[in-house]
């Protein structure tokens, strides 16, 4: 007899409930990242001059070839989104470990959705601007990436009744979609290869690695231990990767997978000791303090705005984003369920994941530094992308709003009905 693979089930109890201690985190952040956005933009147009002079300001020192004087904008892109990739290696780790993604049945929903939700919308952008030169073609994977913190704000402002399972099934996409993401950085968007510096820093990692592993009872019971081994370490394997050519949020990545992930005993679990130290620092300092320096651009009129999303750049964004996300996602959705012995589950309905897709097309923190990479600084490209990611950013939010918020009164007049304490159940 075979049996039916439920796409986008609900979670297991312990499953949900860690997911929704990441949910309130996240989205607490993305409220602290609106905020430092909304910031960045009224800084750059009413203060350019001190907003820019603060951005290019030098910290750091160099030490023979190891290359550590940057600029503050720098510090916030290279250096402390390596904490957001680090949290993401740990919760990428811990989906396949643990997690949804560990059983192949349920993670090939979101997988192959967010394969699709980064695909489709790159195709699209290159249609788009396949005739606008190399140079723009350069920006295919700007919305390439799903913002979590927003995605899940949003949700949390308008999705209080939607089930458990479209919850999971966003931050499992999520995950999926940061980890195409870290692989297209490091193959596409990475500088000239110094190999010394590359060794070094594999070797540092697997320092890291080993300490980690060696002594992981001791930084679970001791927090300061981790601040004083740990981070230096971490720190000294980010900056032979920083100068090595590759991007350095890899480094995050990297260090994360050597983290061991106790899947069957939680009380000693370190990569979720470290991942709860460590998120709020993630969504309340790091990623603020990156859209902050990276969101802030100078708009002189509407007439900028306009020009912006009708280029090929803006227009591809926009596009990529609204339509390529929804697109992607839910076709990828409706492939999985047409598989033999695969359907949606009974209680969810096609329209709620087109409004989940829909609100996938949030692409913020990621897709500004892919932007960054992309274009020269000089390049008008530059402000054009900013400005197409925040409105596409916005016209998703928007649109999602609308279908999961009318879906959201839907479930809570049926939520008097359900069984309690079966919301948690598979």
């Amino acid at each position: 007899m075979t049996t039916t693979i439920r796409t986008l089930q609900r979670a297991s109890r312990r499953e949900w409930r860690r997911v929704k201690g990441i949910l309130r985190t996240e989205s607490v952040g993305g409220f602290i990242l609106l905020g430092a956005t909304v910031a960045a933009l009224v800084c750059a147009n009413l203060t350019p001059n001190y907003y820019k002079g603060l951005r290019d300001t030098q910290l750091g020192f160099d030490v023979g070839s190891l290359h550590l004087s940057l600029t503050v904008g720098h510090w916030t892109s290279d250096g402390l989104l390596a904490v957001f990739f680090f949290l993401a290696g740990l919760e990428l780790k811990r989906e396949f470990v643990a997690g949804d993604l560990r059983d192949p049945r349920r993670a090939l929903a979101p997988i192959v959705a967010a394969a699709c939700g980064v695909a489709v919308p790159a195709l699209l952008y290159a249609a788009i601007n396949v005739s606008a030169g190399p140079e723009a073609l350069r920006g295919w994977a700007i919305p390439s990436a799903t913002d979590i913190a927003f995605a899940l704000a949003v949700l949390a402002v308008i999705g209080s009744h939607l089930p458990g399972a479209l919850r999971v099934f966003l931050l499992t996409l999520a995950v999926v979609d940061d980890l195409i993401a870290i692989i297209i950085i490091a193959v596409f968007y990475s500088g000239d290869l110094k190999v010394g510096f590359l060794i070094a820093a594999f070797a540092a990692i697997g320092v890291f690695g080993l300490v980690v592993r060696h002594w992981r009872r001791w930084f679970e019971h001791t927090p300061w231990a981790a601040w004083v081994v740990l981070w230096p370490l971490a720190f000294l394997a980010w900056a032979l990767l920083y100068n090595s050519g590759i991007h350095a949020t890899i480094a995050g990545v990297l260090m994360a997978f050597t983290v061991p992930v106790e899947a069957d005993d939680p009380d000693h679990d370190l990569a979720a000791d470290l991942e709860h130290r460590l998120r709020p620092l993630s969504a309340g300092v790091a990623v603020p303090l990156f859209a902050f320096f990276a969101a802030g651009v100078v708009i002189q009129g509407p007439s900028q705005i306009v020009d912006s999303l009708t280029s090929s750049v803006g227009l591809g964004i926009m596009v990529a984003l609204v339509l390529g996300k929804m697109i992607g996602i839910s076709g990828g959705t409706y492939v999985v369920t047409r598989l033999p012995g695969s359907d949606l589950h009974p209680d969810l309905a096609w329209v709620d994941v087109v409004g989940v897709s829909m609100l996938a097309g949030i692409g913020f923190t990621v897709s500004l530094l892919i932007n960054d990479l992309s274009f020269d600084p000089s390049s008008p490209n530059t402000d054009t992308g900013k400005i197409a990611i925040l409105s596409a950013s916005v016209l998703a939010a928007v649109l999602a709003s609308l279908v999961l918020g009318a879906r959201n009164r839907h479930y809570r007049a049926l939520e008097a009905d359900e069984p309690e304490g079966d919301d948690d159940l598979d």
